[in-house]
């Protein structure tokens, strides 16, 4: 499977800061080594179905049986924390380069760089509340709203921002393969514990390794696989975290 040629963004003048420049002989043996191990993998027709329809239930469930009551006393909590709505909606780069509203519970007080800048450990953004919703993820919940309307999947690439794809699309070769399918809540980076703020240029060409990784092996054990691997690291956050404050 080539790079989808389609996918083009216009630039204009990106206000990111470069990224860190790795030694450009490494840089040209990992992406040899992507060109020579990415094969044009397509998963069996029912794949897909299987896919959507294991979507549509986990999300459809968890919305009904736990966002139903979880859902108020969040924006409580949200709302005591500092002004602003409880949904963050942002624009995300989704499937084939198709931007799309994805929403987060607010963990952030309402800022300008919310859309352009990434948010980093200790973020003075971040406010009392939005620190235990980001560490346990509870803040990512709401995006079952975008799995049900079929924007995203459980499982597949971390969506990124819409200002970020564009500029990483620019100086990352293969960055646009993780396009050629649906993002997900959770994938193979996020279990390899690539998670958050991307750090350097090495540091996001592992993530693109492992996301294609994921596209070459796609099936429903190994969703099933990166799932399992998710909750179980997400509830070792939250013990980790509570048995931190004792």
């Amino acid at each position: 499977m080539k790079q989808n040629g389609t996918l083009e963004f216009t630039l204009d003048q990106p206000q990111l800061a470069p990224l860190p420049q790795s030694n450009i002989s490494s840089i040209r043996y990992m992406f040899q080594e992507i060109d020579q191990l990415y094969l044009d993998h397509k998963p069996a027709a029912y794949y897909y179905v299987t896919k959507r329809v294991v979507d549509i239930a986990i999300s459809f469930v968890f919305i009904v049986m736990v966002m139903s009551w979880l859902t108020p006393i969040l924006a409580l909590l949200i709302k005591l924390s500092s002004k602003g709505p409880v949904f963050f909606i942002q624009k995300r780069t989704g499937l084939m380069g198709q931007e799309f509203d994805c929403y987060k519970f607010r963990t952030m007080f309402v800022n300008d760089e919310a859309d352009i800048k990434q948010v980093s450990i200790n973020d003075k953004r971040i406010t009392w509340i939005g620190k235990f919703l980001r560490i346990t993820h509870i803040d990512e919940t709401a995006q079952f709203f975008n799995v049900l309307l079929g924007d995203m999947s459980i499982v597949g690439p971390r969506p990124h921002m819409v200002y970020h794809t564009e500029y990483y699309s620019e100086v990352i070769p293969y960055y646009n393969l993780r396009l050629e399918v649906k993002p997900g809540m959770t994938g193979m980076a996020q279990i390899k514990d690539y998670i958050g703020e991307i750090n350097g240029e090495r540091e996001l060409r592992k993530r693109i390794q492992w996301d294609i990784y994921y596209m070459k092996n796609r099936s429903m054990l190994l969703d099933i696989q990166i799932l399992t691997t998710t909750f179980f690291k997400v509830f070792e956050k939250a013990f980790g975290m509570l048995g931190k404050k004792k």
